[in-house]
């Protein structure tokens, strides 16, 4: 990844993707953080490495690719700020929920922009991330892109941004669903009979387990559920209640549908 690249913004996304990058190799010094306060895991990372940090844009020179990563109610005052960072060759990318590309034109003109909404398991490398690229973004600004999204997880392209609301509300918002069905499974364990403890531990590892699993299986989910379920077994009989009228299948398309709602809201 040999190009310049401008982090605005040193929260936990921030601080995920500078991760990623130093881990896949990029050189440090290609990379400036721009945020007048970084979190403490940021100040350990600009601590250890050679990556530039500053407090404000002034003094700093447009890069290859400007990424916004603050939160969306700050970007109507920071947007402004940054226009010394944008040059003929610079793409611009938001990873804020509701930022979309007419937002950044709005700010900047007509320059090459990226939206992409990645989720927090970004945090373990683990993400999933899925951008739309105006008309200006050339092939190799889309390749480095794709390259500093791949490494803190999977990336997906679209080409219309109708379909991002809904990728929010999937795989953005999706991983506090699982944390959920954690907390869920927990609590069920507990007034089952289990210990608090174990209850939670039991949850946790079966919740990651199985994503694991899946992530490593060639087999669908469908296929996964099968053959855990035994005929008129313990898991046929619990898969009755979830599979059932109002159970999982519809509460969770009545929460997408929710997410995808209050998106376009943001947007």
């Amino acid at each position: 990844m040999n190009f310049s690249v401008v982090l605005v913004g040193a929260g936990n996304m921030g601080g995920a993707m500078l991760k990623g990058w130093i881990a896949n190799g990029m050189d440090p010094s290609n990379i400036t953080v721009l945020d007048p306060s970084p979190s403490g895991q940021m100040k350990h990372i600009l601590s250890d490495s050679k990556v530039h940090h500053s407090e404000t844009s002034h003094g700093l020179s447009a890069s290859d690719v400007l990424i916004v990563a603050i939160k969306p109610q700050m970007m109507e005052k920071v947007l402004p700020t940054l226009t010394n960072l944008v040059g003929d060759n610079t793409v611009v990318v938001s990873v804020a929920a509701g930022t979309t590309l007419s937002t950044i034109s709005s700010a900047f003109g007509d320059v090459a922009a990226i939206r992409v909404m990645p989720n927090t398991p970004a945090l373990v490398l683990r993400g999933m991330s899925v951008a739309c690229p105006n008309a200006k973004v050339t092939k190799k600004q889309k390749e480095n892109v794709h390259d500093l999204m791949q490494a803190v997880g999977k990336i997906e392209w679209v080409e219309d941004e109708k379909f991002i609301d809904a990728v929010t509300a999937v795989s953005g918002s999706g991983p506090a669903y699982v944390f959920h069905l954690a907390e869920c499974m927990a609590q069920a364990g507990l007034r089952a009979g289990l210990p608090e403890e174990l209850a939670m531990t039991l949850a946790v590892q079966t919740v990651s387990g199985a994503g694991e699993l899946l992530a490593q299986s060639s087999d669908t989910p469908a296929i996964l559920r099968k053959n855990v379920t035994s005929p008129n077994g313990t898991t046929a009989a619990a898969l009755e209640v979830l599979m059932g009228e109002g159970g999982m299948p519809q509460l969770l398309e009545q929460a997408i549908l929710a997410a995808k709602k209050r998106s376009e809201e943001l947007s």
